[in-house]
C-alpha cells in the first residue's frame, strides 16, 4: 500500500475528534439527536480548520444505522462507503473546477431523484465562493426548496464572495482558527501513535508556523518526520529548519545588537539570516512574537513558558533592561514593515532600512527611573495646563470664535497634520450616482443591530460613524474623527466583517467607503454642482421650456431629496 499523508491518515472521523471547534460539533450532534436537521448549511472559516471533515462526519452520522449520541459508528457499510467516497447518495463537488452554470443545472436535475441506499442525499460543495454568478442563481431555487431527504453543505474560505441570497438560505457555522495549544496537543497524540520521539518546543514552532490550520500543521509535521531518522528525536532545530523559523540564538543576537545600537553588527546578523535561506515574512513574524514574549515577561513571567525554550540569558537581559516604550516601538516598526514588504520586490533591502531605524531609535533604551518618569510627566502636565489657561483667558476677554477654535484645536487636533485622512472623492461620487434614499433608510434601520453584532474591536471602530449614502453595492459612512477614519480605511478585516454582517440583515452586502463628517457636506455639494445635467429629466421627453422649468424647479430638488433625504435638502433662491 502506498504511503498516505498524515493529514489524510489522521483525518477526523467523529465529531469529538474535530480539534478546536467544540461548539460547532455539539450543535451538529444535537441537531441529529433532536431531528432538527436543516436542508442547507454553510461552513465558513480559514483553510485547514475542519470544514470538509465536519461535512463528511455529518453525512455519515445522518445515514449511519448504528449512530449513537449523534456520532457515526465508522464500522457499518454506510459509514465506510461515505468515508471512501463510493456512496452515490453522498456527492462531494469541487466548485473550483465545476463552477459553471451547466454543472449546477445538472446537479439541479439529479436532486429530484430520491436517495438509493442512504436515508439522506447529501451534496457537499467545497470552495462554493468559486461558483459564477449565473451558477449561484441556478442554485438559488433548489437551495431554497430542495426535495425531501436532500441536504446541501456548502464550504468556503471566503464567505464575503458568496451571494447574500445564498447565505440567507443556509444555517451558517463559522470555523475559527485553531489555538496553538490545541494543535500541539493533537500533534503529540499523532507522534505517540507513530512512535516518533520529539521535543515539545519543536511542536510549538510547527503550531505557530501553521497559523491556526490543522492541515498545515500536519503537512509540516509530515515533512519534519521525513527529515529525521525515524529512531531520532524531532528537535526544535529540525522544526526551525523545516518551517524557516529563526533560532533562539539568531533572535537574541539580532535584538541585542539593536538594543546596544550596533548598526553594523545588526546588519551583519540580518544578512547571515537571509544567507541561510530564511524568508523575510517569517523573519518579521518571529521578531514580532519575540518582542511579544519580552512584553509578556515584563508583565507576567508565567505567560512565557520555560518549556518553549524562550528564556535564555540574553532574553532575560533584554526583558529587564528594555523599557515598555522601546518594545512598543519595535513591535510597531516590525508590524509596519510586515505590511510594506507585501508590496515590495526588495524585501531584504527594506528590512535593512528597518534594522537601521531600530538600531538608531532615539528614545532611551534603558528602563526610565521612577523619579525621571514622574518629573517628565509633571513637565508635560504643566505645559498642557498652561495652554488650557491661556485658552480660557482668551475666552474670558470676549466671545471671540477664533480663540475658542484655537483652544479646541490645541486639545483635540494636535496630531491632525500627522493623521490627516484623504477622502476618496472619486469613489464617493461614483456611489452618489447610483445611491437611493431607500438603500440609505434600510441601512439606518439595521444600523443599531449591526453595531451590536460586531466584536469589541470592530464596534469601537464603527461606533463613531453613521451611514450617509448607499447604493445596492456600496455605502458611504461618515466618521466624526479623522484618526478613526484613517485607521478604518486601512483595516481590511474590518471591511470584510462590515460587509459580511450587513449581508445577514439586508438583501445586499455594500462595500465600505469612508468619509469624514467635516468634509461630507462639501463633497455632497460638489457632486450636485458637477452633475446637474445628470440630475435632470430626459430632455427628449419635454419641450425646451419644460426642461428649463423642471431644471430650475422640482426635478433636481426631487433627485437631491432622493439621494440625501428631505431633512438634508435646503432650497435657496
Amino acid at each position: 500500500m502506498s504511503y498516505q499523508a498524515l493529514y489524510r491518515t489522521f483525518r477526523s472521523q467523529r465529531f469529538d475528534e474535530i480539534v478546536g471547534q467544540r461548539a460547532i460539533s455539539i450543535t451538529l450532534k444535537q441537531a441529529i439527536l433532536q431531528k432538527k436537521v436543516s436542508h442547507a448549511y454553510l461552513f465558513t472559516g480559514p483553510r485547514g480548520t475542519g470544514k470538509t471533515s465536519a461535512a463528511r462526519i455529518f453525512a455519515k452520522a445522518l445515514n449511519c444505522h448504528n449512530s449513537q449520541d449523534g456520532e457515526p459508528c465508522n464500522k457499518c457499510e454506510m459509514c465506510l462507503a461515505i468515508a471512501e467516497g463510493r456512496l452515490e447518495d453522498v456527492l462531494e463537488i469541487d466548485a473550483a473546477s465545476n463552477n459553471g452554470v451547466d454543472e449546477i443545472r445538472n446537479l439541479r436535475d439529479t436532486v429530484k431523484y430520491p436517495p438509493v441506499l442512504a436515508t439522506y442525499k447529501v451534496y457537499i460543495i467545497d470552495e462554493v465562493h468559486m461558483l459564477s454568478t449565473s451558477a449561484f442563481n441556478a442554485l438559488l431555487k433548489t437551495l431554497e426548496e430542495p426535495p425531501a431527504k436532500v441536504i446541501f453543505i456548502l464550504a468556503t474560505t471566503e464567505v464575503h464572495k458568496v451571494l447574500p441570497t445564498i447565505v440567507s438560505r443556509t444555517q451558517r457555522f463559522d470555523f475559527k482558527r485553531i489555538g496553538i495549544e490545541d494543535i500541539v496537543h493533537h500533534l503529540k497524540d499523532i507522534l505517540q501513535k507513530i512512535n516518533v520521539k520529539f521535543e515539545e518546543e519543536a511542536l510549538y514552532i510547527i503550531a505557530r508556523a501553521a497559523e491556526g490550520g490543522m492541515r498545515d500543521a500536519l503537512s509540516i509535521l509530515d515533512q519534519a518526520v521525513s527529515f529525521i531518522d525515524i529512531e531520532n528525536t524531532l528537535t526544535s532545530e529540525d522544526a526551525m529548519m523545516i518551517t524557516g523559523s529563526l533560532t533562539k540564538d539568531m533572535m537574541d543576537q539580532y535584538m541585542l545588537a539593536i538594543y546596544e545600537k550596533k548598526v553594523e553588527a545588526a546588519l551583519e546578523i540580518l544578512n547571515d539570516i537571509f544567507s541561510q535561506g530564511k524568508e523575510a515574512r517569517r523573519f518579521l513574524e518571529d521578531m514580532i512574537l519575540y518582542n511579544r514574549d519580552l512584553l509578556m515577561y515584563k508583565h507576567a513571567v508565567q505567560l512565557v513558558s520555560e518549556t518553549r525554550g524562550v528564556l535564555t540569558d540574553t532574553f532575560k537581559k533584554l526583558a529587564t533592561e528594555l523599557s515598555f516604550e522601546n518594545i512598543y516601538a519595535y513591535i510597531k516598526l516590525f508590524n509596519e514593515a510586515q505590511q510594506e514588504i507585501r508590496l515590495s520586490n526588495l524585501a531584504s533591502v527594506y528590512l535593512e532600512i528597518v534594522t537601521v531605524k531600530l538600531a538608531t531609535y532615539s528614545r532611551a533604551s534603558s528602563v526610565v527611573q521612577p523619579e525621571q518618569s514622574n518629573h517628565k510627566n509633571w513637565e508635560f502636565l504643566r505645559e498642557e495646563l498652561n495652554q488650557l489657561k491661556k485658552g480660557i483667558t482668551d475666552l474670558q476677554k470676549g466671545t471671540n470664535t477664533s480663540s475658542e477654535d484655537r483652544l479646541i484645536n490645541t486639545i483635540s487636533n494636535s496630531n491632525s497634520s500627522k493623521n490627516a485622512y484623504k477622502n476618496p472623492t472619486q469613489q464617493i461620487h461614483q456611489v452618489l450616482l447610483s445611491a437611493t434614499k431607500a438603500h440609505l433608510n434600510t441601512l439606518k434601520e439595521v444600523w443599531p443591530d449591526f453595531l451590536a453584532s460586531l466584536d469589541a474591536r470592530c464596534k469601537a471602530m464603527m461606533k463613531a460613524s453613521k451611514p450617509v449614502a448607499a447604493s445596492d453595492t456600496q455605502m458611504v459612512v461618515a466618521y466624526d474623527y479623522d484618526i478613526l477614519a484613517l485607521k478604518a480605511s486601512q483595516d481590511e478585516t474590518l471591511r470584510q466583517v462590515v460587509s459580511c454582517n450587513l449581508s445577514k440583515m439586508i438583501d445586499f452586502a455594500p462595500e465600505l467607503i469612508i468619509v469624514t463628517s467635516s468634509e461630507w457636506p462639501k463633497l455632497r455639494q460638489t457632486f450636485i454642482e458637477k452633475n446637474r445635467e445628470k440630475l435632470q429629466l430626459d430632455k427628449t421627453q419635454m419641450t425646451q421650456e419644460n426642461v428649463a422649468k423642471e431644471y430650475e424647479g422640482a426635478e433636481i430638488v426631487e433627485k437631491a431629496v432622493q439621494l440625501f433625504g428631505k431633512d438634508m435638502v435646503k432650497i435657496t433662491k
